[in-house]
């Protein structure tokens, strides 16, 4: 056994909440934590020792890619790493050292007009079919708001019906939405509400989509859609909207977000934005290092604290008048988009996707339901008011 090997089994004997069955390369089995229903995990080799140690949850996910080891319940063993961070620290963080080379590309991941541009590219251009697989019919890609028995599609609907109603929409309104996706809510809020929307993204794949969409509905003389960066809109709005966009902005120009929301939303105006958000607590360590999700998933991305969210926004002359959390929606929202995409991997191989990519996005999925289960992030519609 490897000397990382020893210190991690020194580790794993200070869980406390959840339990843990660990198969060795050798074959042993060694049980820890509390005892009940634990979480299986193998190794087949000692390589997860030295990388987390070495990087912390970016180890944990490379060497899963890499086929070094396999678990039963791949959001349980996260959510139980997650639920123990204090006892494990160095599992989750890694060294400052070996965490450098990543924290240094995460910076060269800058949200500029061009970065963002290209970090949009980078996740939402895959192709349209590629979503079309595994997400609901509505095809969208954020969290839903669930009521007893409803489906993910009645969910989905719940929820932009939601911050429509905080934005107190009327027939005739003018809203802009940053970030519209594949044009879900656009269509919500012209079809349900009689509003108008201007729609911004970067994604020229969504675009094409949700035009479309629009055009199929009927509904194409209530929506202006573009390909435009948030920073260069410039109009009078009675609404805004933004949905799961924020995380993409970046720390540095949270200012220049809320100055853009401010600028456009006339006086009296109200602005609903959907964002994930990470623990009060966690911020800080948060802010000065870089997980898997921004290396491998989300380039550039980054996201606020509640206390933060507020603040940026107040800086700008906006007021929080409402902030609803339901971030347990959005762990039942990634269980459900998991189950899809595993259940369609044969089909997803034939559109060209390799094994690595799918293991990269299957750690993806299992890693945000288990930060959600754990409450290490929330989900937060936030309604702002310009007095």
């Amino acid at each position: 056994m490897p000397a990382s090997g020893r210190v991690i089994l020194r580790l794993l004997e200070k869980l406390q909440h959840g339990a843990l069955r660990l198969r060795t390369p050798d074959g042993s089995i060694l049980l820890y934590g509390d005892g009940s229903h634990p979480v299986t995990l193998d190794l087949h080799n000692w390589r997860l020792c030295s990388a987390v140690l070495r990087s912390g949850d970016i180890g944990f996910a490379e060497t899963f890619i890499a086929g070094d080891w396999r678990t039963d319940n791949l959001p349980g063993l996260i959510e139980l790493m997650i639920r123990n961070r204090a006892q494990i620290e160095s599992l989750i963080y890694g060294n400052w050292w070996g965490n450098l080379v990543y924290k240094l590309r995460h910076l060269l991941n800058r949200n500029s007009r061009a970065g963002s541009k290209k970090n949009i590219h980078a996740h939402y251009d895959i192709g349209n079919a590629f979503y079309q697989l595994w997400l609901d019919p509505s095809m969208t890609y954020s969290s839903a708001l669930f009521t007893e028995g409803a489906s993910l599609e009645q969910a989905q609907g719940a929820k932009y019906r939601r911050i429509a109603d905080q934005l107190q929409l009327q027939p005739g309104a003018r809203v802009l939405e940053i970030g519209c996706g594949w044009g879900g809510f656009a269509e919500t809020a012209a079809r349900s509400y009689g509003a108008h929307v201007t729609g911004l993204t970067l994604s020229t794949e969504q675009l094409t989509y949700a035009r479309q969409r629009l055009q199929d509905a009927g509904l194409a003389q209530q929506a202006d859609l573009q390909l435009c960066d948030y920073r260069d809109s410039a109009g009078q709005y009675d609404a805004i909207a933004s949905i799961e966009m924020f995380e993409a902005v970046g720390q540095s120009y949270w200012p220049g977000y809320f100055e853009c929301v401010a600028r456009n939303l006339k006086q009296g105006g109200r602005a609903c934005i959907q964002t994930i958000v990470i623990a009060d607590d966690l911020f800080e360590r948060y802010s000065k290092s870089t997980d898997f999700i921004q290396q491998y998933i989300f380039p550039g991305g980054m996201l606020p604290s509640p206390a933060e969210f507020r603040r940026a926004a107040e800086a700008q002359g906006l007021r929080v008048e409402d902030a609803f959390s339901f971030g347990l929606d959005y762990a039942e929202t990634l269980r459900q988009w998991r189950a899809s995409f595993l259940a369609q991997r044969t089909a997803l191989e034939k559109q060209g996707f390799d094994g690595r990519f799918l293991l990269t996005w299957e750690f993806y999925l299992a890693y945000c339901e288990a930060a959600f289960q754990a409450h290490n992030t929330d989900v937060m519609q936030f309604t702002l008011i310009k007095d």
